[in-house]
């Protein structure tokens, strides 16, 4: 199979859950891939199971140093650069009245923030043409209990696929959006829920998605491996989502 034959890669948040999984799967397609991450054991891990061909960068989302770091790491590496999922992202969920000033600076910094500088600092280093795919979430449409701030960011990346791609259209970028909905993956695992109410918590979310299950990284990354190939060369600004059905009754 080779649907991204020879496409340089890079993939942020690549060392677990769907971005791991993102990054096996466009191995698999043909693609010269470098994922980042934050935590050193994810880190290490990733190195493992992707192998010695793949460049794995320890990049926190949260500064704008780093991820502007990132550009001339890919372009001497690379060269340039034909595809980039960015999917570094933390997913905080309490209260209103919990919130602090300096959580949710925190929250847009990863989700929003670095993430946007860094597409700046690649525009000299995308090749022509390219795709960039964001993954953003159905909370982002969902008025969601105690998301109120993680959802905000998530809107607001989302809205990047639109007006970016009518700014970078010109230089042959792409930008789309995948929106998964509840999705086992590490990321559910560090909201912080006490193991006594895990399977409670579960039941509940599965019972408001109609396919009657939580998702799998390997799902999401099936779209977004759609959304960077060239099979979706006339799909510009828009957005997947990948809900089993959760968003049908808003």
């Amino acid at each position: 199979m080779s649907r991204l034959q020879g496409k340089r890669t890079l993939i942020t948040g690549g060392t677990s859950g769907i971005g791991l999984e993102t990054a096996k799967q466009f191995l698999a397609e043909g693609a010269r891939v470098i994922v980042t991450g934050v935590n050193p054991d994810s880190i290490e891990k990733a190195r493992v199971e992707l192998g010695s061909e793949v460049l794995v960068l320890s990049a926190d989302s949260a500064s704008v140093t780093a991820q502007k770091a990132l550009a001339p790491a890919v372009q001497a590496h690379y060269g340039q650069l034909d595809i980039a999922f960015l999917n570094a992202g933390i997913s905080v969920w309490v209260p209103v009245e919990e919130w602090t000033e300096e959580m949710f600076d925190r929250s847009f910094d990863i989700n929003v923030k670095g993430p946007y500088f860094l597409i700046q600092s690649l525009l000299p280093v995308f090749a022509n043409p390219a795709s960039v795919v964001l993954n953003t979430s159905i909370n982002a449409h969902v008025g969601a209990a105690r998301s109120s701030v993680y959802a905000a960011t998530k809107a607001a990346f989302l809205n990047l696929s639109k007006t970016l791609s009518g700014e970078l259209l010109g230089r042959g970028i792409r930008v789309n959006a995948v929106s998964p909905g509840p999705v086992e993956t590490p990321l559910y695992d560090k909201l912080g829920i006490p193991d006594a109410y895990r399977e409670q918590v579960n039941q509940d979310i599965t019972a408001g998605i109609p396919f009657g299950r939580f998702g799998s990284p390997e799902e999401v990354a099936k779209a977004v491996l759609y959304l960077a190939s060239d099979e979706s060369r006339w799909t510009v600004g828009t957005e997947i989502i990948v809900d089993g059905g959760r968003t049908l009754n808003g």
